[in-house]
């Protein structure tokens, strides 16, 4: 007889494991969300709680049943094997599903720990994969215990980490002065009305009528119908200030102990979070690019933050939640850890001379921003003022329009000096936008297509957007606006190949 292959053999010597079994208390978080508003009604109420509230209960238990009885079964029918050269995951209650995936195919590999995992021991370990006709996949271990997940994260990355004997390079540690760039973004106002809608749908559910409280009331008619002039600018400091503080919370939760390093020569990591600890791995091989990314209040403050564009992060969201090499910090730390991230001396698009687009992509900008913004706001306020025969909406309409209109003209402005592309060395250099303006170094020849497109307004203008489809990232980057009659040309200079044929048939 044969001796069995070494692979052969590492499978069989490998044991079968299982999630741990405290993720049956974690799959027990959900009753937080129906129990919290009973739990307050009853303390509200002292002790008293209505049929509404029994008949929670009784779906709370009932549901608890069902699910502690489904996650038992399902987390005694999952099991993991790792072996030399593969990851298999075998799972399934009714039909059992086994998936193996070569180490290969791995790119990514993120531990997450919810305050819940935290406390139980725990960590979430995902496992993006590359599949054979090149799109994206995951392996979720939920959970397992730290100790099992390092373990795990270790042996993973093992295939590929071949360290040049460099050591560590630490590309960006949290300094808490950069506490000062979290207010400057807009969800800063947004953010308070998630929160305040949040609060109002919990409170309609345990039966409260916001407008029926007391001091609401007494809020209203106090101040809801006089001195309009002092209470809308205090209501919407107070707005801003409530925003800040919980942009400065979510920064803090967010980046707490953030760590941005190579690891070693082929793998970038980033571990940060303080109540929910996430750490991700991106193999050097799967990280085609950098974002710099400058919100209009942040870029006035001096301060950008950096994004990588890699594959096997997962979907837009999960990529946009998981590329983020380093949050709002000053740009020449910005600039720095972008440059650490492409292996250069320095950013590409530093020095880069970019090709300026078109002059009427100015115009389109400047009209885009009159026919959605003023006119609608200023029609709104003259039909209401002359409906109501009131002449104080009259001021406003023409207030409005002196004050939009100027400042619609500037951020026009601002947006068409954004715009910009060029091609230096291997990379494609793209910039564009004004409220949050992206200045994008792509690999070329991570550049899979192109697709042209152009509105009816936009061929009367002769202009074209060219989208680089790419498979990493957000998959399709944009470079708005460029002359029709130049895009190909650019298009062939910036991934030579792909349009061939079609210059040569035209």
């Amino acid at each position: 007889m044969t001796a069995p292959t070494t692979s052969a053999a590492a499978a069989t010597a490998a044991p079968w494991r299982r999630p741990d079994a405290r993720t049956l208390l974690v799959r027990c978080g959900w009753l937080a969300a129906p129990l919290g508003p009973v739990a307050l009604t009853a303390l509200a109420t002292g002790g008293r709680i209505g049929s509404r509230g029994w008949l929670t209960l009784v779906f709370v238990a009932a549901a608890f049943a069902f699910v502690t009885v489904a996650g038992t079964a399902r987390w005694s029918r999952t099991h993991y094997r790792l072996t030399a050269d593969s990851l298999i995951l075998r799972s399934g209650v009714f039909s059992t599903q086994q998936r193996t995936v070569p180490l290969h195919r791995l790119r990514s590999i993120d531990l997450t720990a919810t305050p819940l995992h935290r406390l139980l021991g725990l960590t979430v370990v995902r496992a993006g994969t590359l599949t054979s006709h090149g799109g994206r996949g995951e392996i979720v271990l939920n959970a397992v215990s730290r100790g099992e997940a390092v373990r795990l994260r270790t042996a993973l990355l093992a295939h590929s980490a071949t360290t040049t004997g460099a050591g560590e390079r630490v590309l960006a540690r949290i300094d808490w002065r950069w506490l000062r760039y979290a207010p400057l973004t807009f969800w800063v106002i947004g953010g308070v009305g998630v929160a305040a809608g949040t609060v109002y749908r919990v409170l309609d559910a345990m039966g409260v009528e916001l407008w029926r409280v007391g001091f609401v009331q007494r809020a209203f008619t106090e101040f809801g119908t006089s001195m309009l002039w002092l209470t809308v600018p205090a209501a919407l400091l107070a707005v801003v200030a409530i925003g800040s503080l919980g942009a400065l919370a979510l920064y803090a939760e967010n980046w707490w102990a953030l760590r941005t390093e190579w690891t070693d020569d082929r793998t970038l990591s980033v571990r940060r979070g303080l109540l929910t600890t996430r750490s991700v791995a991106i193999e050097r091989s799967r990280l085609r690019g950098v974002v710099l990314r400058e919100p209009l209040l942040l870029r006035a403050a001096g301060g950008a933050g950096v994004h990588a564009v890699a594959g096997g992060l997962g979907d837009r969201e999960e990529t946009r939640r998981l590329s983020t090499l380093l949050p709002p910090a000053p740009r020449a730390q910005a600039l720095r850890v972008a440059a650490g991230a492409l292996r250069a001396p320095r950013p590409p698009f530093e020095g880069a001379e970019f090709t300026p687009h078109p002059r009427v992509a100015l115009r389109r900008r400047t009209m885009r921003g009159l026919l959605l913004l003023v006119l609608p706001v200023e029609a709104v306020l003259v039909t209401l003022g002359v409906l109501l025969s009131s002449p104080v909406l009259l001021h406003c309409a023409w207030v409005f329009a002196t004050v939009a209109t100027p400042v619609v003209w500037l951020l026009a402005r601002d947006a068409y000096r954004s715009l910009g592309h060029a091609v230096r060395g291997r990379h494609l250099l793209v910039r564009s936008g004004t409220f949050t303006r992206d200045t994008l170094v792509l690999e070329r020849d991570a550049i899979a297509a192109w697709t042209f497109t152009s509105s009816p307004f936009a061929r009367r203008a002769g202009l074209v957007t060219v989208t680089a489809a790419v498979a990493a990232g957000e998959h399709g980057y944009r470079i708005p606006d460029l002359a029709a009659w130049t895009a190909p040309a650019f298009a062939a200079t910036a991934a030579p190949g792909i349009l061939d044929e079609f210059l040569r048939d035209s």
